[in-house]
């Protein structure tokens, strides 16, 4: 079966950087698109950014264009957020999913396979 696994999580102050990766097993990685959703204390899941099967496309949330990247390696199975100059409402739990098709989605009901998260905290 599919799984994802998300790692580097962790505590960071304004204005610092991390990178989140998650790793896809189950199947052929580079057929499906992917995705960045979170989920901060008392709100809903919120999408983040998105890419398609090859890297090719990418989309984000206006809250982190600019600071956010998403990428993607096929030949390790694994699709990577770039977190830069982040701020305390950036704090959230980090969520990797995968669709079923090669293209890219900001709507949730759109992934099959959702990984366990990861915390993101910006202390201010």
């Amino acid at each position: 079966q599919v799984q994802l696994v998300e790692s580097g999580g962790g505590l960071v102050q304004t204005g610092g950087s991390l990178r989140l990766s998650c790793a896809a097993t189950g199947r052929t990685f580079s057929n499906y698109a992917m995705g960045w959703f979170r989920q901060a204390p008392g709100k809903e899941r919120e999408f983040v950014a998105t890419i398609n099967w090859i890297g090719s496309i990418t989309n984000y949330v206006d809250s982190v264009k600019g600071r956010f990247t998403i990428s993607r390696d096929n030949t390790k199975n694994t699709v990577y957020l770039q977190m830069n100059s982040l701020k305390p409402e950036d704090t959230a739990v980090y969520y990797c999913a995968q669709r079923s098709n090669t293209w890219a989605s900001v709507r949730s009901s759109d992934y099959t396979y959702w990984g366990q998260g990861t915390q993101v905290t910006v202390s201010s």
